[in-house]
């Protein structure tokens, strides 16, 4: 395994006195499709310390989850009824341990990452400006666009766990495939450590401007949307079996499939999260019974139904 040059989070003891704790918050403030539930409590910490020092007060069997942009999870109406931890503006180290390897935290958009590599003439993460997420959502899904995924890069990963604890992992700890990711169980990402390459050519923001120009005239941008709401079974793509089946423009309550990217699914007119999966079912059934495939979900659903 090619090795990085090593670095560490430092988590010093903390009163969390600047942490902000809402009760019963909506989390239709949220999430990109801007529907869904209450959750029983949403936490914005302020720093990893305070985040840690936090966790470590939970009881064991409270439900977690991990909130970044929210752009790939859909809380039904019903809500979540437990702790939503905000990773927004936390974790967001980002910097050069050597001429190849980037440290960055849970918390970077993926977007800045791009850019971040670009800059110091790094190849390998492009594909992150066409993730609508955070660094710690594509560690823990293997988020991938333009060809590209997350996990390939990683040498070394820092956890978090129940007890507040962080913990150094190399990658071979994790096994990952298409979307998915399994490791030891009730440890969150906080950073990554990804091993990229050297770029020769003297101006390399190209690449990134030529995706996202190609993302911008094949995807739905600027609405709300999750991105890609099924993965794309070996072999096929999502999108087209979906168009295939007619199902473009059809519509639940205040929830559309895009016209332009049949893979996506838009809140157009103060959608439901009950109007969302239920349009997720019925492109499951539909496309189901006329290519005798069943698209498995790339977003996560989360919560009770109301």
């Amino acid at each position: 395994m090619v090795m990085c040059a090593d670095m560490k989070i430092d988590v010093e003891s903390t009163n969390m006195k600047n942490i902000k704790i809402i009760k019963d918050e909506p989390m239709s403030r949220h999430t990109s499709w801007r529907a869904g539930g209450v959750a029983k409590q949403y936490v914005q910490p302020e720093s990893l310390a305070e985040l840690a020092s936090f966790v470590a007060t939970l009881p064991e069997d409270e439900d977690l989850l991990w909130m970044g942009l929210g752009s790939n999870v859909l809380i039904r109406d019903g809500g979540f009824n437990g702790t939503v931890i905000a990773t927004q503006g936390v974790m967001s180290q980002l910097e050069l341990i050597d001429d190849t390897c980037v440290y960055v935290g849970a918390g970077v958009a993926g977007a800045k990452l791009a850019r971040f590599c670009s800059k110091h003439k790094l190849m390998g993460a492009e594909f992150f400006a066409g993730i609508p997420g955070l660094v710690g959502g594509a560690l823990a899904m293997n988020a991938g666009a333009f060809g590209g995924e997350t996990w390939p890069l990683v040498v070394a990963v820092e956890t978090l766990n129940r007890k507040g604890e962080i913990t150094k992992r190399q990658a071979s700890d994790f096994k990952y495939s298409y979307r998915h990711v399994e490791g030891p169980k009730d440890e969150w990402f906080v950073s990554a450590t990804l091993k990229l390459s050297k770029k020769k050519e003297k101006n390399n923001t190209i690449d990134i401007k030529q995706l996202l120009a190609k993302r911008a005239v094949s995807q739905p941008t600027g609405v709300a949307s999750c991105g890609s709401v099924f993965r794309n079974p070996e072999g096929y793509y999502a999108a087209q079996l979906i168009e295939e089946c007619g199902l473009k423009g059809t519509r639940i309550g205040g929830a559309v499939i895009s016209e332009k990217h049949a893979n996506f699914i838009i809140n157009d007119n103060n959608a439901t999260a009950s109007d969302i999966e239920a349009l997720i079912q019925l492109i499951q059934k539909t496309v189901k019974n006329k290519k005798d495939i069943l698209l498995q979900t790339e977003v996560k659903i989360i919560g009770e139904k109301k």
